[in-house]
């Protein structure tokens, strides 16, 4: 991306790491040139300042939108200042990300008819796009669910990993992860991220804030490693690739203060659904959220990025936290480059975008708390992510949302009648890059499987369970672990890699099951580890959705119901007869601990990630033109080449005005795109 062609304020210095120079435009020199007192600024505002630094061109970006910016702390935001922000790059998936390559494609066709080489149209800033979302879960419970639902995703989308295979190759700067290899967001973290972003210029290597911004609302869980990153629309999206300013608000920033640790027996997956109810009950819609407060380094990085994960549900644009000597652990544990990490501490701490105790504590437009040790066991739903119930009250919250939401009479309810009744869970899915990106609740998971089959406890035949893995990774370390025998045994087998369950690739119920649910009019449920739940998303037999940690959704999928107090009463019985309880079967934090140790290594993301975007025997067989412009199928229901560019002249026309626009429609709130 070219960078600005001004430097007002002298603020562009060197650094130097493992060896080597790099340029970097110094939030500190500025300070001391306008005397501006810029340490108690939010890290997420200091990202945006050095942003306004680096682009300073005169126009778009000028010295008194600068230090407009810079004088954030004095009206917290309140000034609602416009900025043009340009992120350092770009995230897509493969369904909100197909749009913006057709449009590259259709530019390159109208690039031939003016007598220009095709070759110049290409993203100007790096673009990465992963194929994620088109797996589904018709395959489940078998050693060839994987093997099966991947030839059932390369058969429907046949045309789309054509013309992504084209893009491949025809494109510069714009990278195709393949089917098969992970989720966007957990791809993006394990691997894409850098922290500190470098680029070659005509006056040597420039290094400055990673930034992105996706065609996914959860773009945001990439925060959780000091990246500052949202999810934004395909206009938004392609203007960024071709190297055009994102115009946004200066935001009001609200501080999230973390302090004690969580107790023994809570997951991350606990605690993020309380962080949502809770900043939902705040309100914090179109603001940045920022994490600070000693209870920070009590988080792992998985746990930071479960909570800056769940930033749409929460309805912040973003949930920040600053790189620390966490961040540095997370960095070296996925194998990052030495060269790499050493200039990410390095640039941090030169640029004062690293937290540590002594660093001052920013000022916030408001701040709201959550003391770590306070959060308990914990479901949400069933139809909304921040309506977070505590586990202990979770059957008592089906009923009375069986009555009120449901309009179903309890007193009509038949607890012996035969078959399945209301509240039954029919689908157990550990799915989602929420928590699939974090081993603990991974391996947490495969150790409840493990000690409830050792109890002698067996599913409910009604459930259907699935594991679908946020990256390969995953299969790597449970597979070490030698827990992947113990899901497979309890019906969790892999599926695939993607987000399947989550954005309701969930696949068809057994027939029976789906019959009878109709049938009865029954309320049947879905519990799973992922970040909505909104009616209708999951399942179209499925009423009920609650989010979960995976271990839960593994005791759920022993359990079968929710009309039961799973952690009073008994799951099921063992050989001798004897009940046991959710107790009996959930590991320690040490044991949970002492397996991620052992069987999470460096050396799995380096082997994964060494080839990321040769895609498997599949993917490399797909036939695929090696030419500059695409092969348009006239008969294809799926790509067309877009008019826009259609008799195009060199010399731009009068674009006409455009009178009685009017809005399509106007939904209330809390309407999705799941329900429209």
């Amino acid at each position: 991306m070219v960078q600005g062609n001004k430097n007002s304020f002298s603020a562009k210095k060197t650094l130097t790491s493992a060896g080597k120079t790099y340029h970097y435009y110094d939030l500190k020199a500025y300070a001391e040139k306008t005397g501006k007192n810029i340490d108690n600024l939010p890290f997420s505002m200091k990202v945006l300042l050095e942003n306004m630094l680096r682009f300073e061109d005169g126009t778009t970006v000028t010295t008194e939108i600068i230090n407009q910016v810079a004088d954030w702390s004095s009206d917290k935001g309140a000034a609602r200042v416009e900025i043009s922000y340009r992120p350092a790059r770009v995230l897509m998936q493969d369904f909100t990300g197909v749009p913006a390559v057709v449009d590259l494609a259709a530019m390159r066709d109208a690039a031939v008819q003016m007598g220009s080489n095709p070759d110049i149209i290409n993203p100007q800033v790096p673009v990465d796009l992963v194929i994620d979302h088109s797996v589904m879960v018709d395959h489940f419970g078998t050693h060839l669910s994987f093997k099966n639902n991947v030839e059932l995703e390369y058969e429907r989308n046949k045309e789309r990993y054509q013309f992504l295979r084209w893009g491949q190759q025809a494109f510069q700067n714009f990278r195709v992860v393949p089917p098969g290899t992970g989720i966007c967001h957990q791809v993006n973290l394990e691997y894409l991220a850098r922290i500190a972003w470098t680029t070659e210029t005509s006056d040597g290597e420039i290094v400055y804030p990673d930034t992105v911004v996706g065609t996914d609302s959860h773009t945001t869980m990439v925060n959780g490693l000091a990246v500052l990153g949202w999810g934004v629309g395909g206009i938004e999206a392609e203007a960024a690739m071709l190297g055009q300013p994102i115009s946004l608000i200066v935001p009001e920033v609200i501080g999230f203060k973390l302090t004690g640790r969580l107790p023994e027996g809570v997951t991350a997956t606990d605690m993020v659904l309380t962080v949502t109810e809770m900043l939902r009950q705040k309100g914090v819609v179109g603001k940045f959220v920022e994490f600070y407060g000693e209870g920070l380094s009590h988080l792992s990085l998985e746990d930071r990025a479960t909570i800056s994960n769940m930033a749409p549900e929460y309805g912040a644009t973003c949930g920040f936290f600053p790189v620390d000597s966490e961040t540095i652990a997370y960095f070296k544990a996925t194998g990052r480059p030495e060269d790499q990490i050493a200039l990410v501490e390095a640039y941090a701490k030169a640029q004062g975008l690293w937290r540590d105790e002594n660093c001052p504590e920013p000022v916030f437009t408001d701040t709201l708390s959550l003391d770590l040790s306070t959060v308990v066991p914990s479901i949400a739903g069933p139809k909304r992510p921040q309506d977070r119930v505590a586990l202990k009250d979770a059957n008592i919250e089906f009923d009375k949302a069986l009555e009120e939401v449901f309009k179903k009479p309890l007193d009509k309810i038949e607890d012996n009648e035969n078959g399945l009744k209301h509240g039954d869970v029919v689908i157990a899915a550990i799915t989602s890059c929420t928590n699939t990106s974090n081993p603990s609740v991974m391996i947490a998971a495969g150790l409840v499987a493990r000690n409830a089959l050792a109890k002698g406890l067996v599913p409910k035949a009604h459930v259907k369970t699935s594991l679908s893995p946020g990256s390969q990774v995953v299969t790597d370390y449970l597979e070490k672990s030698g827990l992947q025998g113990d899901l497979d045994k309890a019906g969790f087998t892999l599926t695939g890699y993607g987000c399947m369950t989550c954005i309701g690739n969930s696949g068809p119920l057994a027939e029976e099951i789906a019959q009878e649910v109709q049938e009865k009019d029954l309320v049947a449920c879905s519990v799973l580890s992922g970040n909505r739940n909104f009616e209708g998303r999951v399942n179209q037999h499925v009423k009920a959705n609650y989010l979960a940690s995976p271990p839960l959704v593994v005791a759920y999928a022993f359990l079968g119901t929710m009309r039961k107090n799973i952690m009073t009463e008994p799951i099921g019985q063992d050989q001798q007869g004897n009940d046991v309880y959710l107790k009996d079967i959930w590991p320690t934090r040490q044991e949970i601990t002492d397996v991620v140790r052992g069987a999470v290594l460096p050396d799995m993301f380096h082997k994964r990630y060494n080839n990321v975007f040769a895609g498997d025997q599949n993917w490399q067989a797909i036939e695929a033109t090696n030419s500059q412009t695409f092969n348009w199928d006239d008969g294809s229901t799926y790509v067309q080449n877009p008019p826009y560019f259609v008799n195009m002249q060199k010399e731009a026309g009068i674009i006409p005005e455009i009178n009685d626009a009017r809005i399509i429609a106007i939904f209330g709130d809390s309407i999705t795109t799941d329900h429209i």
